[in-house]
């Protein structure tokens, strides 16, 4: 995420504070290896695994993983005619996953003869990431996606002053002990202790989400308002500091940092 979104080098806007230049196109492909175990299992068979995996770093798009053709069940592979065209690397073949009484559509995708200057994905093939049913990171599952080794996040305690007001100016959170939680092209978020929020003004919520980085969240309405705080009640390892804390953010509330509206 550091090198493609936000203002990553390799990102659509650059930062301006630097004393280099970066000559060539404005969309701009960068390809590494991944030098771990990658697995991907759809209906019960193992479709991928590899120990040669790359990640392809795209402006604007999160990396993704290619592997070596080889490193593919060809048996569960069946191509379809569907194609598309990308202007930076070329045109796209599929294929299909088919296990069992199963099928993925169009599930992988490579480029047999990509344009010359992303040549280097000649042999490789890539597969989406909501197609498989469980992914493999060496033996640990993965969240999502895989982590992007260019994006970090931080948990650190600290002493800012943090309030949370709703829209009536009525104070829902107040803290001198918040956790910072900083991640990479991301917004500062602050961590509140349970105990310095009103709790029994929010009501839980259907909703959560996953973040490879942080983990599998649980979310709270407010007055019908949806989803405007939330927490992580088993971190991963990175972020394990915030179990349990509680985070506010959306346009309903003032949150306020020592003093100031942010």
């Amino acid at each position: 995420m550091t090198l493609t979104l936000s203002h990553g080098p390799l990102s659509g806007k650059p930062p301006k504070t630097v004393n280099y230049e970066i000559h060539g196109p404005q969309h701009r492909l960068l390809m590494h290896d991944f030098p771990r175990r990658v697995r991907a299992v759809f209906a019960g068979e193992t479709l991928l695994d590899t120990r040669r995996g790359v990640l392809l770093h795209e402006t604007g798009l999160l990396p993704r993983l290619y592997v070596p053709d080889e490193d593919l069940r060809a048996d569960l592979l069946e191509a379809t005619g569907h194609t598309t065209y990308c202007p930076f690397k070329g045109t796209a073949s599929y294929w299909s996953a088919r296990a069992g009484d199963r099928t993925a559509e169009n599930a992988v995708w490579a480029y047999p003869e990509p344009l010359e200057p992303a040549s280097w994905l000649r042999g490789y093939k890539s597969v989406y990431w909501e197609a498989m049913d469980q992914w493999l990171d060496e033996d640990e599952e993965v969240l999502g996606h895989l982590r992007d080794p260019y994006h970090r996040v931080d948990v650190l305690r600290t002493s800012r002053q943090v309030r949370v007001l709703t829209a009536d100016g009525e104070v829902l959170a107040e803290t001198g002990s918040p956790l910072l939680l900083s991640e990479t092209g991301l917004p500062n978020r602050y961590y509140l202790p349970r105990a310095d929020v009103r709790l029994e003004a929010l009501k839980p919520s259907a909703t959560t989400s996953v973040c490879p980085y942080k983990g599998t969240t649980e979310y709270w309405s407010l007055d019908g308002t949806a989803d405007v705080a939330w927490s992580y009640p088993t971190p991963l390892a990175e972020a394990v500091k915030i179990a349990g804390y509680v985070c506010f953010a959306h346009e309903a509330l003032t949150i306020e940092i020592d003093g100031q509206a942010e």
